[in-house]
């Protein structure tokens, strides 16, 4: 092995700046732009969407209408014990759940995840629930139809 390999550097060189004069020693009259065109003038910035004239993607796809476009919901609503602790009902339904505002009223489906803890009975009626979940359900007496 070379000891040279393992020699500390004693000098550092210090990067060219582009386009601060012929005396840098990069650059001077184009500076690394090229000739002429938008992306050579100073200020000159390109956004993302820009397709070169073509017409942009966001104006060729069709429009949508109505407000429900923007209303985006994932199709399974998660729910966590700690949820469930903090409800009034016994039998926890999937409308108990919106009922309550647990969930948002446009979910169609919801499963209870062990999150959190609980301390008393319930009966959980069509929602699916996790092992974890279950298996603390019944530890409390409670129940899963």
């Amino acid at each position: 092995m070379s000891l040279l390999g393992t020699l500390n550097k004693t000098t550092t060189k210090s990067q060219k700046r582009i386009g601060r004069g012929y005396g840098s020693g990069k650059g001077g009259h184009n500076s690394t732009r090229g000739t002429k065109g938008y992306k050579s003038r100073q200020g000159s910035k390109v956004p993302l969407w820009f397709e070169g004239g073509q017409l942009p993607l966001i104006k060729r796809l069709p429009m949508l209408r109505g407000k429900g476009k923007l209303n985006v919901v994932r199709p399974t609503a998660e729910v966590t014990l700690s949820a469930i602790q903090n409800m009034t009902a016994d039998v926890i339904t999937l409308d108990a759940l919106k009922l309550e505002k647990v969930i948002d009223s446009r979910f169609k489906k919801a499963k209870i995840i062990a999150s959190g803890e609980l301390t008393r009975k319930v009966t959980v009626q069509g929602v699916p629930v996790s092992k974890a979940a279950k298996s603390i359900i019944e530890k409390n007496d409670g129940s899963i139809a």
